[in-house]
């Protein structure tokens, strides 16, 4: 509009062919909660009073916007402590680069606040003509939601593990395709599951022509992007259904800590002796160290042994976690 006003359509107005202005309603609540409170500095008592809402509500809608990437934050300042960390982790592991966030209060936003730093932190890397491997879970589906989009040219995105064979946020397939739509890049499939059924099905898929291609193009990426699961009752892996309770406790019993890439590792980052692993299809932690660059976005209490076992195996170049995870790995490797 010539005038430099926003203006409202009116009810009937026609509209070009091929434009649809539908809007899902809760993500435009949660949209303009955002913006009152991130740009317009309201407090959520005056955007409640505003949008009509109580205040849990609003408290909600802006969570909403965290998790659904629809508010990216860019902090420019950088804490000494954090700093500090940053140094010791890059020189006990031999790391690098490292990136250490100050923890919430509320353990439950470690993930998206990980997240925003390891958006920047892979979108500064992306380069024209890269290859970039993906990895799966909450932190790296957050991340990549928080990614800017921008076109690239010859960029590849190979998803490094299979799929799941029920529908998720969190499934392999739809975080490989998310980063390759925002940077206009190739994307190349697991076209199997993660987990199969026996160790003769895994051998067999594996030696399919057209996944044996995948993995040697994920063995050649220039850039691995991952995160590392937790081994708990209520783990990533158990909540999508592709380890039971009784797997967690035969796990822990085989020494493992963790999952780097679908495999369970142990405290010094070594697959362990177990079933699961003999099943899994994903490209193995092993080759993760022939890669020019691994990244690993985690944290949080109950992935710290996981994370000091990638450390030590050797498995990351570079890290993005927060303070009290870091503080808690230094803990543990000086022990």
């Amino acid at each position: 509009m010539d005038d430099g006003e926003t203006r409202a359509l009116a009810p009937n107005a026609a509209l070009p062919l091929g434009v649809n202005l539908a809007i899902d309603p809760d993500e435009q609540l949660a949209t303009r909660a955002a913006w009152l409170y991130f740009v317009a500095g309201l407090t959520q008592a005056q955007i409640g009073k505003k949008l009509g809402l109580n205040r849990t509500r609003v408290n909600r809608l802006l969570a909403q916007a965290r998790d659904q990437g629809l508010v990216q934050i860019n902090i420019t300042g950088r804490l000494a402590s954090c700093v500090e960390l940053e140094e010791k982790l890059k020189q006990r592991f031999g790391l690098e680069d490292a990136t250490v966030v100050p923890t919430p209060p509320d353990q439950a936003l470690i993930p998206q606040v990980i997240a925003t730093a390891a958006a920047a932190a892979l979108s500064a890397r992306l380069k024209d003509g890269m290859s970039v491997g993906v990895g799966w879970g909450r932190t790296l589906r957050l991340s990549i939601q928080s990614v800017p989009r921008r076109q690239l040219n010859r960029l590849s995105v190979v998803s490094l593990l299979g799929g799941l064979t029920r529908g998720s946020a969190m499934n392999p397939h739809e975080t490989a395709s998310h980063l390759a739509d925002l940077v206009g890049a190739q994307c190349y499939y697991v076209a199997a599951p993660a987990l199969t059924d026996t160790q003769s099905t895994r051998d067999l898929l594996m030696a399919q022509p057209m996944l044996h291609e995948i993995f040697e193009r994920g063995e050649k990426v220039d850039l691995a992007f991952l995160s590392v699961g937790e081994l708990t009752p209520t783990c990533t892996m158990t909540r999508v259904g592709l380890v039971s309770r009784a797997d967690v406790d035969s796990l822990l019993e085989a020494g493992a800590v963790g999952d780097i890439s679908a495999h369970w590792i142990d405290r010094e980052g070594r697959v362990v002796d177990h079933p699961l692993n003999q099943r899994v299809v994903a490209l193995s932690p092993e080759k993760l160290k022939d890669i020019p660059c691994v990244m690993i976005a985690s944290g949080g209490k109950t992935k710290v042994p996981g994370l000091r076992g990638v450390l030590k195996g050797g498995m990351c170049d570079v890290i993005i976690t927060d303070e009290q995870t870091a503080q808690s790995i230094l803990a543990m490797d000086a022990k």
